[in-house]
């Protein structure tokens, strides 16, 4: 819907998680393909839930995965593409129209129109991220789109929002900038994932895109090729190892160790007989390691994994969008490699369930190729397209009605939404 080109160049993508921090360095060719030249990726410090907590440990973190990408690739980086997964992204909805006078609508129309739409995010304690065209209607007719060139007296948009809370935003720029690189632009982590990790069929059809993180749950919803929908959870994969590392009194390391190695999130016939090895926090000798059934660490997986994905399904539900979107879920993330997590995700959520990897990248290396690098693989990918913005000096505009028309599920869905 937005007008883009394609871009040549360098693109260099920077995912600061909750456990992670990842930092791709690919070029764009001529002929659109894209080669990963250089990646780097440091273990997260300084980071909860998606939020920065000590800003020395989350910048030392950066330069160190930006300069093992550079020392890859043999290229150096002054910007970056940065994943927004902090302040807990959510979508709104609004409706522009503008006065057209009856001339050919071009491009400096439709970039006008989008600008307008800016001025209606949720205010100065939120940032937009994403101001993203669903539909365009003129004089009413609606499921036009792109309405360059054509002739009437109103245009007019529906529009999708996403913002995010300011201070973890800001704070996250921050500290990018403090490892001395610009932020060329921004994309919520469950957009870029999927971009990487859907296929044509799933964004055109529609699909569940949820993004496993270690300090954050996010997710989003694709529907006639387009993002109509994120949010997010302040809770992921770190919160199991919390749960696992309180319920056994284990050590953190040890906790994620016995999530990895043994965990599962259904029971099995075996778990009863099958007996693991818990060594106790503060103690040294292994002689004082207790042993617990393996059901027991069952047990304490999958509650929280099913409150989550709960969760997950509450606020689609609160958004119209559970049944819009089809029945097709597609998981990723590092949290999305727990087994049975596909098996628990139809069950709670009642739909078609896979996982994902990103899609395969020339030049990217089987290490950084699974689900825990989708958001920064996608960052790649959106980095592939020059988005144009809008003008900044907007002319009055008022909010409309909604009109007649009809642009498949997503035209349906607006109208009843509205």
């Amino acid at each position: 819907m937005s007008r883009t080109k394609m871009r040549t160049g360098l693109i260099a993508a920077l995912d600061v998680g909750t456990s992670k921090v990842a930092c791709f360095i690919a070029h764009a060719g001529d002929d659109g393909r894209l080669e990963v030249l250089g990646v780097g990726h440091q273990r997260a410090q300084g980071m909860r839930n998606g939020q920065v907590v000590n800003m020395d440990r989350v910048e030392a973190a950066i330069r160190a995965a930006v300069e093992g990408a550079e020392q890859m690739a043999g290229q150096r980086i002054d910007s970056v593409l940065l994943s927004v997964n902090s302040g807990q992204p959510h979508s709104t909805r609004a409706e522009i129209d503008l006065a057209l006078d009856g001339h050919e609508i071009r491009d400096s129309d439709v970039a006008r129109v989008l600008d307008h739409a800016r001025a209606l995010s949720d205010g100065p304690e939120r940032d937009l991220i994403h101001c993203i065209p669903t539909t365009y209607t003129i004089d009413g007719g609606d499921g036009i789109v792109d309405p360059r060139g054509m002739f009437g007296q109103r245009l007019g948009v529906h529009i999708h929002l996403v913002t995010a809370a300011a201070g973890p935003v800001r704070n996250l720029a921050l500290a990018v900038e403090r490892a001395h690189l610009a932020i060329e632009g921004r994309v919520v982590a469950p957009y870029a994932s999927g971009l990487s990790c859907l296929v044509e069929d799933e964004r055109e059809m529609g699909a569940i895109l949820i993004d496993i993180g270690g300090g954050t749950t996010s997710f989003a919803v694709f529907l006639d090729n387009q993002m109509v929908f994120v949010d997010s959870l302040p809770v992921g994969g770190n919160h199991v190892t919390n749960d696992i590392a309180k319920g056994l009194s284990t050590p953190l390391a040890n906790a994620e160790r016995l999530k990895t190695v043994y965990g599962n999130c259904l029971p099995s016939p075996s778990d009863q007989r099958e007996f693991l090895k818990v060594p106790l926090v503060g103690e040294d000798e292994e002689s004082s390691a207790n042993e617990v059934p393996r059901s027991m660490l069952i047990n304490i997986i999958r509650p929280r994994l099913e409150e989550t994905l709960e969760l997950v399904r509450h606020h689609l539900e609160h958004a119209g969008l559970s049944h819009v979107a089809g029945r097709r879920v597609v998981l990723t993330g590092g949290g999305s490699q727990l087994s049975g997590i596909r098996e628990l995700a139809e069950m709670v959520l009642d739909k078609q369930v896979r996982l994902a990897q990103p899609q395969r990248l020339l030049g990217l290396p089987d290490s950084v190729g699974g689900p825990a690098f989708a958001t920064a693989a996608g960052l790649l990918r959106y980095g592939q397209k020059v988005h144009v913005e809008a003008p900044a000096h907007p002319e009055p505009a008022r909010r409309a009605d909604g009109s007649g028309g009809r642009l498949g599920r997503l035209g349906r869905w607006l109208k009843e939404n509205f």
